[in-house]
C-alpha cells in the first residue's frame, strides 16, 4: 500500500498531490454502478518509511543537536540544551500551522522535561503539578516532550513521514534515550499505572518492534545507569 496508515491523503503539505487524490475520489462517483473499490495509480512522493530511515538521510538541514550523554550526570544538561536548540523549529512550526499539540501536562516544557530525568533516577522528584499523581503527570509530561521534539523536527525539509520523526526522536535523540530507560524503569515498577504506560504507551509499538529486529542499532544507544 503507497499511503501511510492514517494519512490517507499522503503526506503533509502536498497540497497537489492531496488534490489529485481527492478528485480521483470524487470521480468514483460518476461511476454508473458500485460500490467501486480501485487503487490509486502512484505512490506517495516521498512517503514510504523504512527502516533505512534509522540513518536520516532524508534530513536535509540537521539540527545540530548536543553529542550523546553516557551516564546520569549529563542528562539534564544535555536534554536542556537539546531542547533549546529545537525550540526556534518548534515555533517555526507552530507558526506554520496556526497551532500546537503540546500542552496537555499543564506544565512547561523544561520543567516535564526535569521531572522526566529525575523519575530515571534513584531519588524521586517532585512532582510539578499539585492535582496529579506521579504516574499520570509522568505520562502528560513525556506526551508533551514528544509532541515539542515531533512538531519541531517535522519543520525540516525531508521529514514527511511520521516513521521518519519517529526514529529520530526515539534513536537519534537525548530524549529519546532518557524514555527507552524510563520504559525499562517503568516495566520494573511496583506501580499499576506505571508499569501500564511503560508497557502500552510511552513507547510506540513500531519502535519497540525494530529495536527487537535491530539490536545493532540500539547497542550504542542505551543509557547505562550510574
Amino acid at each position: 500500500m503507497p499511503f501511510e496508515l492514517g494519512r490517507p491523503l499522503g503526506v503533509p503539505n502536498d497540497a497537489e498531490f492531496q488534490h489529485k487524490v481527492i478528485a480521483s475520489a470524487f470521480d468514483l462517483l460518476e461511476r454508473d454502478a458500485g460500490p467501486v473499490l480501485e487503487d490509486f495509480p502512484e505512490d506517495v512522493p516521498g512517503g514510504t518509511p523504512s527502516v533505512d530511515e534509522f540513518e536520516m538521510a532524508g534530513q536535509v538541514c540537521p539540527i545540530d543537536l548536543p553529542p550523546p550523554v553516557s551516564g546520569d550526570s549529563d542528562i539534564m544538561q544535555a536534554l536542556e540544551a537539546e531542547i533549546g536548540r529545537l525550540a526556534p523549529w518548534y515555533e517555526m512550526a507552530v507558526n506554520a500551522r496556526g497551532r500546537t499539540t503540546v500542552g496537555i501536562s499543564e506544565v512547561e516544557i523544561p520543567d516535564a522535561a526535569r521531572f522526566v530525568v529525575g523519575m530515571t533516577q534513584e531519588k524521586a522528584p517532585e512532582i510539578p503539578r499539585d492535582d496529579l499523581e506521579r504516574g499520570p503527570c509522568l505520562k502528560v509530561c513525556s506526551e508533551d516532550l514528544k509532541a515539542f521534539y515531533s512538531e519541531a523536527i517535522s519543520a525540516q525539509p525531508g521529514m514527511s513521514t511520521s516513521l521518519a520523526v519517529e526514529n529520530w526522536l526515539w534513536n537519534k535523540t537525548v530524549l529519546g534515550k532518557v524514555l527507552w530507560q524510563l520504559r525499562d524503569a517503568g516495566l520494573e515498577s511496583d506501580d499499576e499505572f506505571t508499569r501500564y504506560h511503560a508497557q502500552r504507551s510511552l513507547v510506540p509499538d513500531r519502535q519497540i518492534h525494530l529495536r527487537e529486529e535491530n539490536p545493532r542499532v540500539f547497542e550504542s544507544f542505551s543509557l547505562q545507569r550510574k
